[in-house]
């Protein structure tokens, strides 16, 4: 499993580091509670329990802050998974939007932060997200390209062509959840696996 990405500073001693865990643990059930929409920095250190100028001895901005709570609830969600008994692929993205839709907001907040990613001055979102999606892209493209050779999938597409499409899937039909919950995420992502199969 990947280490969590340190969005902020993790602190100088053992102390501080589990110091902004808490911060971090806190601010999940906060944002779980209320949202992120218009909540400031300030209203956050309030309602976490802490001032204001703790947090931002952790966190320059509210941008950084919900990066680095997303971050936190995706490496804290992993962590507790057991391991994938197969390749990543299809069944992986399932899992993955399956787990999102369970946390009240999580998919909210990944929405949110990735639409602010293509906004100038919001360097810390696009950074973190960019990443994240060249590392899935990079899995699921080997584990496509080596399930193309064994012959599991079709082989007519580019893996890493594949690899974009699923993600891109994923993520929208996520949003389409988003705006209109009676969308069947979980049986429509499933279906992806059908389309890939071998003609």
């Amino acid at each position: 499993m990947e280490s969590e990405p340190v969005i902020g500073r993790r602190g100088a001693h053992a102390k501080g580091v589990a110091r902004r865990q808490e911060i971090l643990d806190r601010a999940i059930e906060v944002f779980r509670e209320r949202g992120a929409d218009g909540t400031s920095l300030r209203r956050i250190a309030e309602a976490i329990g802490i001032s204001h100028a703790a947090l931002l001895h952790y966190f320059d901005s509210r941008e950084q802050l919900l990066v680095a709570v997303y971050a936190h609830a995706e490496a804290t969600r992993s962590a507790r998974s057991a391991p994938p008994p197969t390749p990543p692929g299809v069944e992986m993205m399932v899992n993955a939007a399956i787990a999102n839709v369970e946390v009240p907001g999580l998919v909210q907040l990944y929405s949110t932060l990735v639409a602010a990613a293509l906004e100038s001055g919001s360097e810390v979102s696009r950074d973190y997200f960019s990443a994240r999606f060249e590392r899935l892209r990079t899995s699921l493209t080997a584990s496509f390209h080596a399930q193309q050779e064994d012959g599991r999938i079709r082989d007519d597409v580019p893996a890493e062509h594949l690899a974009a499409l699923v993600v891109a899937a994923s993520d929208g039909l996520q949003i389409q959840w988003l705006l209109e919950p009676s969308v069947e995420l979980e049986g429509t992502l499933r279906s992806i696996a059908t389309l890939l199969r071998p003609t």
